[in-house]
């Protein structure tokens, strides 16, 4: 059988809207969906029955009073079951057809979960729309009592099964031109639906979601992460000056470069981090346990590829309104199980602040669009009335792109001059800017016209020096101890109230980042602001 050309593999994916479309020698596999879609979608797992199976390394300990574990408030998981997989289907270009409507269709969070169950079933497996190649699917340890879930309809059902039948088929092509083809289209289809096709992302029905119970979730969390050790405890650091102080309770912003699922895995080469450490079913109770456990007003993650899965349902019932923005071609799609494309998130606490203004920037350099972004927000603080504008970015990485960054970082500020009418909307930038404070882009927002200081600077001394890393991490080419990340606020508008200390070299341990005890390669910012008394 000759390779299947590309027009035949492409064509039907541009032109299909739904399932009704597809040729008639497809239907028996969209009518073997729809039989699946009469079956409970997965069995969702009831609090403190059947954990993920533990990976290798110190049992944790039980939590000491004082420590940050015993009383801070935390909030998880949820995530859908995997729809049934198709039949066996001769009709490649059938299945394309559907492909490029399931991809995103299986993406969305609400469509395969119970609204009751969903942060338990998170704990056992993640969304497969975007995420799971052709295989077995993932062994269950034991049976659990299935909740009731909320079916998809036949129609999305179907498309999910026939994205999956064409994946299956190429898979089965051994010619080598064929099977690159193959390779390439499952891959835009099953990873970067996302960002190539926005309007085939459906939203999560976030109406239908019950708020989660930190309580109850902190122990499902605990019960994934008892093998740990323990997190580390971070105080925070007054650095209120002399003077009038607002009235009004504190800001807290939360900036972090979460690492990519996709890239931790497959693609940053982190040599003394066992693999055991990067579970996701492990490490995303670890990035939540951290977030809740600072509860932040506003937060600014990078490097999120699990955001519909994860990330969106969980913190929106948790009071959060989130935006995403992928890069337009993530680096993770280059890797096999991929999650889809990862990219900036913002999430605000929608009991403080009320979303004014919402602007999703893909940034330049040298008049040339690139493939990093940013996202800017003006909001309105529901408790003092007053405007406040938070961005969130990622420059671009590696030694050798300093100019780029620097031309980047132009960009953004010009971007941020128009969103505050020129300075006149108090601002906070995010970001990992993979640049250390002697590079140009560092300067550049330091010197920029609208007043910008960088909050952690004030750990230091004099008042004046960065910290000496917010990255650490081992690879093949070496050890790497860098300040990357950064937390810009306009002095003039804002006062830094309160900065999280940073974890000591001891606590970071020999092998660096990730490990077990921490989810990511940069460590989490997190600052109190308050708005200056206007004159």
């Amino acid at each position: 059988m000759d390779p299947p050309s590309l027009s035949r593999l492409v064509g039907p994916a541009l032109s299909a809207l739904c399932v009704r479309r597809l040729p008639t020698s497809s239907r028996p596999l969209a009518a073997d969906s729809v039989f699946a879609s009469q079956q409970p979608q997965h069995q969702q797992l009831s609090l403190g029955l059947a954990c993920p199976a533990p990976s290798p390394g110190p049992r944790r300990e039980e939590k000491k009073p004082g420590s940050l574990r015993s009383d801070a408030p935390e909030s998880l998981l949820g995530s859908p079951a995997s729809a049934r997989p198709a039949a066996g289907s001769d009709a490649l270009g059938a299945a394309a057809a559907a492909a490029g409507v399931a991809a995103a269709a299986a993406a969305a969070p609400g469509m395969y979960q119970s609204p009751r169950r969903l942060c338990s079933a998170l704990l056992q497996r993640d969304a497969p729309g975007l995420r799971r190649p052709p295989g077995p699917p993932p062994r269950r340890r034991s049976p659990a009592p299935a909740a009731a879930p909320r079916l998809a309809s036949p129609r999305l059902l179907a498309a999910a099964s026939a994205a999956r039948g064409v994946a299956r088929l190429c898979s089965r092509t051994a010619r080598p031109m064929g099977s690159r083809l193959c390779s390439a289209l499952t891959k835009s289809l099953d990873g970067s639906a996302a960002s190539q096709h926005p309007e085939y992302l459906v939203a999560a029905d976030l109406e239908h979601l019950e708020p989660i119970d930190p309580k109850e979730l902190l122990e499902e969390c605990r019960a994934v992460l008892h093998t740990r050790p323990p997190r580390f405890q971070r105080g925070f650091v007054d650095l209120r000056a002399d003077g009038p102080r607002s009235s009004h309770t504190p800001i807290r912003v939360m900036q972090w470069n979460i690492l990519a699922q996709a890239l931790g895995e497959g693609k940053d080469n982190f040599v003394r981090c066992p693999l055991e450490a990067l579970r996701w079913e492990e490490r995303k109770c670890l990035i939540l346990e951290e977030i809740l456990a600072y509860q932040p007003h506003i937060l600014c993650l990078q490097e999120v590829d699990h955001y519909f899965d994860t990330f969106q349902p969980l913190l929106s019932r948790l009071g959060y309104q989130g935006t995403f923005l992928p890069k337009p071609w993530s680096p993770c799609l280059d890797v096999q199980r991929n999650n889809g494309p990862d990219g900036c998130a913002l999430f605000f606490l929608q009991s403080r602040f009320r979303l004014v203004n919402s602007a999703n920037i893909r940034l330049t350099a040298m008049t040339l669009k690139t493939n990093q972004v940013a996202i800017a927000q003006t909001l309105e603080c529901r408790e003092s009335g007053r405007q406040l504008c938070v961005a969130v970015t990622h420059l671009k990485a590696r030694a050798g792109w300093e100019r780029f960054r620097s031309a980047q970082g132009c960009d953004l500020l010009q971007n941020l001059q128009n969103i505050t009418q020129g300075a006149k909307i108090p601002l906070i930038v995010c970001g990992d800017f993979n640049a250390g404070p002697t590079e140009e882009v560092y300067r550049h927002f330091a010197s920029s016209s609208l007043n910008l200081d960088s909050a952690y600077k004030l750990l230091s001394a004099d008042g004046q020096s960065e910290p000496p890393y917010t990255s650490w991490k081992i690879r093949t080419s070496g050890e790497c101890r860098h300040t990357l990340d950064y937390i810009w606020y306009s002095r003039r508008a804002l006062s830094v109230r309160s900065a999280l200390g940073l974890l000591t070299e001891e606590q970071i341990g020999p092998n660096r980042l990730p490990s077990f005890t921490y989810p990511s390669d940069h460590l989490s910012l997190v600052c109190d602001f308050s708005f200056n008394e206007e004159p």
